[in-house]
């Protein structure tokens, strides 16, 4: 029977949440200071899920499980969700520690190997300019060019070789079959687990239980629909038995699929339609500099700004995208928008 433990393990701790499940945490430099991981057993045989920030605290918290968790397994596998770094950053590492494959998907591969490269349209210099032409002030604009590659810093090195998983593959993992569900929107091709038999889900950061996940637009795809394509992919989560026990990457496990989606689609839809409203009662088109006091009520560090840029294009191009607001752009090349 699984469980719903009251509090999270603390550093180098676990707690098992269902036979054969065990959740580790480990800390985020940042506001959102943690990041769930998730070992799945089979006798000794164990399969590692995410792997958090590649830092050397994070390294340091993993060296106490070598000694102590996994101390008697045989670690036979490493599986990210996706790439950004509290769930890549120290993928290769372990696999190197332990000599295992790492199993991710591939647009997820890819998009690691551009951003540490800053190929592709990925890297600081892209982001900046997307910005820029969004109306992102030049202050904030300087402090971003002089933090450098940042996804690099939380993931040293990004996996050599891996093994492809796709959307609904099965994957025997601790004992279980477990099926890929992709989603998208708040990376190029996330992937949960479900286990139907034990009604569980590793969700990754598409299934959080009080905050909805990053959902923003890149400088590859500046005129994409992530809001869109994130909102599609919540059907998948949707056919899942209603009694399923969501493991998530930040908060802690919950129950409640369904409410949650809802939950999920109404902050969507309020938000769009707060800031549709905000563009009728703009005097004047807005850049998405502009309306991000609208999407968020709060005061944002360097970081936090960096992700409400991306998501309030992500909203803006919604309301374009749906024929809800007007696009227009400047002969210099800077977008704004309009009722």
């Amino acid at each position: 029977m699984d469980l719903l433990p009251n509090a999270p393990p603390a550093p180098g701790r676990v707690v098992e949440v269902a036979r054969g499940v065990s959740w580790l945490r480990m800390p985020l430099p940042f506001a959102l200071d943690h990041v769930n991981l998730w070992l799945l057993r089979d006798g000794g045989d164990v399969t590692l899920v995410d792997c958090g920030y590649g830092d050397a605290a994070t390294r340091a918290i993993w060296a106490r499980h070598f000694d102590t968790t996994l101390a008697s397994a045989k670690v036979v596998r490493v599986v990210a969700t996706h790439c950004h770094p509290d769930h890549l950053g120290n993928a290769e590492w372990l696999a190197s520690h332990f000599g295992v494959p790492v199993a991710m998907t591939y647009a997820e591969f890819m998009a690691a190997h551009a951003l540490i490269a800053g190929a592709a349209g990925l890297g600081p210099a892209d982001i900046g300019g997307l910005f820029a032409r969004h109306g992102m002030s030049g202050e904030h604009l300087a402090a971003l060019a002089a933090r450098g590659n940042q996804y690099h810093r939380g993931v040293p090195e990004a996996p050599h070789a891996f093994e492809r998983i796709v959307g609904g593959d099965d994957l025997a993992l601790g004992g279980r079959t477990w099926r890929v569900v992709t989603g998208y929107g708040h990376s190029p091709e996330h992937a949960a687990l479900a286990c139907a038999d034990a009604a569980l889900l590793v969700s990754g950061d598409m299934l959080l239980p009080r905050i909805s996940t990053n959902v923003a637009v890149w400088p590859g795809e500046p005129d994409a629909d992530p809001v869109s394509r994130f909102l599609d992919s919540l059907t998948r989560f949707e056919a899942l038995p209603a009694d399923t026990l969501v493991l998530p990457s930040h908060g802690v496990p919950f129950r409640g699929i369904a409410e949650r989606v809802a939950a999920l689609r109404e902050h969507h839809r309020m938000r769009l339609d707060e800031l549709s409203a905000a563009l009728v009662a703009a005097a004047a088109p807005q850049s998405a500099e502009d309306v991000i006091p609208v999407l968020f009520r709060r005061t944002l560090d360097l970081q936090q700004r960096f992700f409400a840029m991306g998501e309030a294009i992500a909203h803006l191009n919604h309301l374009w995208q749906s024929g809800r607001a007007q696009r227009l752009v400047a002969a210099d090349g800077a977008i704004r928008f309009a009722a």
